[in-house]
C-alpha cells in the first residue's frame, strides 16, 4: 500500500510535556524497569488506551497509536479537567470560570492536567480487531505535583501510611452485577445533554432468577458468563468464582485477596472490560445497585479486608487456629475504626441516589445500622474467623462505587482504629442507623473532619459539589411530579442516570 508522507514538526509526537516524567522524577525503580519492558512489547501492539479513574469510578481514556505511546511514556498525556467537573449526569457541577472553592488553580478555564502512565499496569486486551493495550495513569498538575483530585493518589497515600506502620492491607473483592440482553431500540441520544442522560439501554432479563446458586440458572447464561470468566483470566485477574445470585441474571464475581492498590486497579479493569465485552456480544452488564426492571433485587459490593505485618508476614486479625467466632484485639480495634466512620464515609462506598435503595429494612441481607457480628450477613461488618484467614467483610458498598475511594476510606478508618488501640473498641458507640439517602450521606460527609484528612480539602470539596449537583437534580425531578407507581420504587430518573453508564 502506498501512502503519502506527512511532515512532522520536531522529533516528538506532540503529546504531553517534554521529558515530564524524568524532569520531576515521577517513576520509582520498579516503574522505570517496567517501562523498558513495555517499550519492547509495543512492537506487538497497534493501539494503547491511556486510562484514569474519574471521581465517579468510571474509566476515562484516550487511545493513541503504539508509536505515539512511546512518547507518552516519557512526556505523559495531556487530559482535559472535564471529568473532575461533571456530575454523574454530565452536568457541570464545579464552576471552572471562577474560583469554585475547590482550591485547584489549574481548574480555572478547565485547563489540562498531565496523565503519567504507570508502566506496571500495561497489558494487552484479549479482544478481536486491532491489537490494543490498556494502561492506567496517575494525574499530575502541570508543575509536576500530584493532582489533588486524583482518586488513585488517595489510595496510594493511605497504603503509604500503612507501610510506615510496617503493615500491608489485603483486599478481597466480592461484586454483584446484572447481565441483561440488549433488545435494540434507540441509541439513547433522545433528549439528553448536560445534566440529562438519554434513555437507558433497552434490555430484557436473561432468566427468571430467584433460585439462588442454582446450577441450571448459571448454565442458562453460561454461553456468555463462561467466556467472560475466560476473558478475566486472560487479563491476568485473580478470578476466584462466578455464581448466580438471586435476581434475574444477577451474577456475583469474586477475586482472590490482593494488595489494596492492586485490588482497586483490578476492580476498575474488571468493570470496564466486562461491560465492553458484554456489549460486543449483544448484552448489557450493569453495576447499578437496583435497576428499574421487574423483580430485580439490589446488588452489593462486599469488601473483604485484613491487615498483614510486613515484619512477620502474619495476619493481625488472627486469634488462634481452630477457634470459632474469634478475632484478635487488633481486629476489634480495626472494626471500631470502621464503625466510627461508617456514616461519614458512606458517601464514598454508596455514592449514588440509587445505592441507598438497598440500605432498607425490606432487604434483609443489606445493612441498615452501624454494627458488627460474627458470620451475620445482615450486619454492616461481618467477621469471618478462621485462624490465618480471619478477616472482616464490610457489606455497605454498591458495585459502581469508585474503587480507590471506597477502599481508601475503609482502610483509613480501620487504621485510625488500629492506632487508637483497644480503647477504640471499648469506646464503640451504640449502633446508629446508616444514611438512607444520598443527601443524608452528603450531610454526614460534609461534617466529617476525617473525610478531609483522608481526601484533602480540594477533593473533599469537589466531591461534595458533584454529589450536591446529583442530589439537587434528582430532587428537582421528583418535585416536578412525574408519574411514579409508589414511594420507594426506583424512578425513571435513576434508571436513565445510572443503568447505562454504570
Amino acid at each position: 500500500m502506498v501512502s503519502r508522507s506527512w511532515s512532522l514538526h520536531g522529533g516528538e509526537s506532540g503529546v504531553g510535556r517534554p521529558s515530564f516524567v524524568a524532569e520531576f522524577g515521577l517513576w520509582d525503580d520498579r516503574q522505570a524497569a517496567a517501562a523498558e519492558q513495555v517499550e519492547l512489547q509495543l512492537a506487538e501492539v497497534d493501539l494503547v488506551r491511556v486510562v484514569f479513574c474519574d471521581p465517579h469510578g468510571l474509566a476515562r481514556s484516550k487511545t493513541v497509536p503504539a508509536d505515539v505511546f512511546r512518547t507518552v511514556l516519557r512526556n505523559g498525556m495531556d487530559f482535559s479537567a472535564g471529568p473532575f467537573l461533571f456530575d454523574t449526569g454530565h452536568a457541570v457541577a464545579v464552576d471552572f470560570l471562577a474560583d469554585a472553592g475547590v482550591g485547584v488553580g489549574e481548574l480555572l478555564g478547565a485547563g489540562d492536567f498531565v496523565l503519567v502512565p504507570d508502566p506496571r499496569t500495561f497489558q494487552v486486551l484479549p479482544k478481536a480487531g486491532p491489537r490494543t493495550a490498556w494502561v492506567l495513569g496517575d494525574e499530575y498538575l502541570r508543575d509536576g505535583t500530584p493532582h489533588p483530585l486524583s482518586a488513585r493518589g488517595v489510595l496510594r497515600r493511605v497504603c503509604a501510611e500503612y507501610a510506615r506502620q510496617d503493615l500491608s492491607p489485603v483486599i478481597g473483592l466480592e461484586v454483584e452485577w446484572y447481565l441483561t440482553r440488549l433488545t435494540g431500540g434507540p441509541v439513547g441520544n433522545a433528549g439528553n445533554g448536560f445534566g440529562l442522560q438519554g434513555p437507558a439501554p433497552e434490555v430484557e432479563a436473561v432468566n427468571p432468577g430467584y433460585q439462588f446458586n442454582l446450577d441450571s440458572a448459571y448454565d442458562s447464561v453460561a454461553d456468555v458468563a463462561d467466556p467472560l470468566a475466560a476473558m478475566l483470566l486472560q487479563l491476568g485477574l485473580p478470578l476466584r468464582s462466578f455464581e448466580h445470585e438471586s435476581g434475574p441474571g444477577q451474577l456475583e464475581t469474586t477475586f482472590n485477596p490482593m494488595l489494596a492498590a492492586d485490588a482497586a486497579d483490578a476492580m476498575l479493569l474488571f468493570r470496564t472490560q466486562l461491560k465492553q465485552e458484554c456489549r460486543r456480544r449483544g448484552y448489557h452488564a450493569s453495576f447499578m445497585t437496583l435497576p428499574r426492571l421487574a423483580s430485580f433485587d439490589p446488588s452489593g459490593w462486599h469488601l473483604h479486608q485484613s491487615v498483614t505485618s510486613t515484619k512477620t508476614g502474619l495476619n493481625l486479625f488472627a486469634e488462634g487456629d481452630g477457634l470459632q467466632d474469634a478475632i484478635s484485639a487488633e481486629g476489634r480495634s480495626y472494626i471500631a475504626g470502621l464503625l466510627a466512620r461508617a456514616r461519614e464515609f458512606s458517601l464514598l462506598s454508596v455514592p449514588t441516589v440509587n445505592g441507598y435503595r438497598r440500605l432498607a429494612p425490606e432487604f434483609t441481607l443489606a445493612p441498615t445500622a452501624v454494627d458488627w457480628r460474627f458470620e451475620d450477613r445482615s450486619a454492616l461488618i461481618r467477621v469471618l474467623s478462621g485462624g490465618s484467614s480471619t478477616h472482616v467483610e464490610n457489606r455497605i458498598g454498591e458495585p459502581c462505587a469508585n474503587p480507590y475511594l471506597a477502599i481508601a476510606s475503609q482502610l483509613h478508618a480501620g487504621l485510625e482504629g488500629l492506632l487508637a488501640g483497644p480503647e477504640a473498641a471499648q469506646a464503640a458507640p451504640a449502633p446508629a442507623p446508616l444514611p438512607r439517602t444520598l443527601r443524608e450521606a452528603l450531610e454526614a460527609f460534609r461534617a466529617s473532619e476525617s473525610a478531609e484528612r483522608l481526601l484533602g480539602a480540594p477533593l473533599a470539596s469537589c466531591l461534595a459539589k458533584l454529589k450536591e449537583s446529583e442530589a439537587t437534580r434528582f430532587d428537582a425531578w421528583c418535585a416536578a411530579g412525574p408519574a411514579r407507581t409508589a414511594p420507594g420504587d426506583v424512578t425513571a430518573w435513576e434508571h436513565r442516570e445510572y443503568f447505562g453508564a454504570f
